[in-house]
Formats: C-alpha cells, structure tokens, sequence
C-alpha cells in the first residue's frame, strides 16, 4: 500500500507541474500576439502597453515569463490588471463560501443518490423505481442556472420561503441563517448529480446482486440487511466514490460558477465569471490553475480510497 501511495504522489507532482505549463501556455502563448495588448485592452495607449510588458517580462524568453509567473502566483503577489487587487486576497475572501456551497452539495447528492439508488434497486420493476427513474431523467435533464433560477424566482421571491440569494457568515447571523441561505443553492446544484448517482448505484447494485460471492453470503445463512450493506453495496459503491471525487473536484473548481451567479454567493466562481467578463487575465489564469491543482489532488486521495475498497487496484 504505501508504495501505492508513493507512485500516486509522485505522479502528481508531475501532472502539477505539466498542468502549470499548460495553463500557462493556455493564456500566454497559444492565443497568439502580444499578451500585453491583449492584457491591456481596446483603448491603451503604446505607453500602458509596454508598461505591462516589462512588468510581466513578456520582453523576456519563455522559460523565464513561466518561472515570473509561476512566482507571481505562488508568493501570493498577483495582481488583478483591472482593478489592481491583489488575485490571491480576492480568492481568500470567496473560497470559503464556495466551498462551503461545493461541499453541502456534495454531501446532498451523495446521500441522496445513495439512499434513493439502493431504494431504487431493492424495488426494481414496482413503481416506485419507476417513478424514481422519472423523476431522476427530469433531474439530469434540467441546467443548474435555469434550476437556480426559477427556485430563486419563486421560492425566494414570489413566496417569500426562503432568502433571494446572497450569503450570511456563521460570524454575523448564526449557523441557522448561514443554513437558511445555502439550502437552495445546495438543492439547485445537487439535483443533477443525485439523478445521476441514484441510476448508477441502481445498476451497480442489480448487476452484483446475483455474483456468485453474494450467493455464498446468503448460504451461510447471513441475514439480508447484513449481505446488502457489507457486500454489495459496499462493492457497487466503488465507482460511485471515484465519480463522486471527479464531479465535487469539478464543482469546486469552476462547476459552481452558474449558482454562485444565480444567488450571488460572491464566492470563487463568480468572481472568476466576473474576471472573464472584464478580461482580466490574471484572476482567470489564478483560479484556472488553483482549480486544476485541486482537481489533481483530490483525484489522487480518491485513487487511495479506491485502493483500501478494492486491494486489487495497488497491483496496477
């Protein structure tokens, strides 16, 4: 296990490092042209246009702007072009709240998906799993944003039930206000994901029902509340972690845009909407990075999770 857990490290220092060059090509070199016109706008003057050249030291060699950036970045100096902020001090002050957004989301869905899949598959067939397999397509059929919306629109506006977006710190209004703000957010963005996880546990668990191990299990006279917890669901749920540590990675790292917008949570993703709206390169690149790193991460824990469930994956 531990030698497992080295390689998987070590493969993501250098998917780190490979995805800093990308995005840092992605924003400096591949769009062609000189990166301080672009950074500098329609209505600059030569005068502002070679200031941020030397600034950036886009006058100097490639390997030399990666490493300007990467220091920028790093030691927490970057600064918003527009408004000259400082990127890093901006994304401090929103990553709690989206996360705190991401991760109620998450633990929604996957309590829901789990709970409503196992349901779904004890009663394959009745109605009830037909009427959940209904209700799970219209789920994954909705966008986030128009989802958003309308709850926004009618549950927070029309009827009054809950608040029309914004976001309250547990300092200022007590964790039943910070609560009393995130359910619709949560609700809106969890709704896909509880579709999609409920029908794949669902067919995870209708296609290891009849293995020959499960078979076993029940000969030795085991009760069924016992083989469905500690053997199939626990098997079925293996794909079900590696997906759940993809898409919460996904939310976080830009997935929440949509409903950080819809409510105005003012949290990461909207002020990297907000920054793509001004082109303003250097919030983008910050938060487009920041994303790609927590994505790389955490889907290096999830394979680590994956190899205590399933010992055959610490042979690959």
């Amino acid at each position: 296990m531990a030698r497992f857990v080295v390689r998987r490290l070590v493969g993501m220092v250098l998917v780190l490092f490979a995805v800093s060059v990308l995005t840092f090509l992605i924003f400096n070199v591949i769009p062609n042209g000189d990166p301080a016109v672009r950074m500098a706008g329609k209505n600059s003057t030569p005068a502002q246009i070679e200031q941020i050249r030397k600034e950036w030291h886009f006058d100097e060699s490639l390997p030399q702007q990666y490493l300007f950036m990467m220091k920028q970045i790093f030691t927490g100096k970057l600064v918003s072009y527009s408004d000259q902020t400082n990127v890093w001090e901006q994304i401090r002050m929103g990553l709690p709240r989206t996360f705190a957004l991401g991760i109620g989301a998450a633990i929604l869905w996957m309590t829901l998906g789990i709970l409503l899949g196992l349901y779904s598959a004890v009663k394959a067939g009745r109605i009830s799993d037909r009427v959940l397999t209904v209700l799970a397509l219209i789920g994954i059929s909705m966008p986030v944003f128009w989802v958003g919306a309308l709850m926004n629109y009618y549950l927070g506006y029309k009827l009054e039930w809950f608040p029309n977006g914004g976001y309250v710190e547990i300092s200022e209004g007590g964790i039943g206000e910070w609560l009393y703000h995130l359910i619709l957010p949560w609700t809106a963005l969890a709704i896909l994901f509880i579709g999609v996880y409920s029908r794949i546990l669902r067919s995870n668990i209708l296609d290891t029902i009849n293995d020959d191990y499960v078979r076993t299990a029940r000969a030795k006279g085991i009760s069924e509340r016992r083989v469905m917890t500690r053997h199939v669901l626990r098997n079925s749920l293996i794909p079900i972690v590696t997906l759940w540590g993809l898409d919460f990675g996904l939310v976080i790292a830009g997935g929440a845009v949509l409903t950080e917008s819809v409510f105005d949570l003012q949290g990461v993703g909207q002020y990297f909407a907000e920054a793509i709206g001004r082109l303003d390169v250097p919030p983008v690149m910050a938060v487009t990075l920041l994303g790609a790193v927590f994505i790389v991460v955490l889907n290096t824990v999830v394979d680590i999770v994956y190899a205590v469930l399933d010992p055959r994956i610490r042979l690959g």
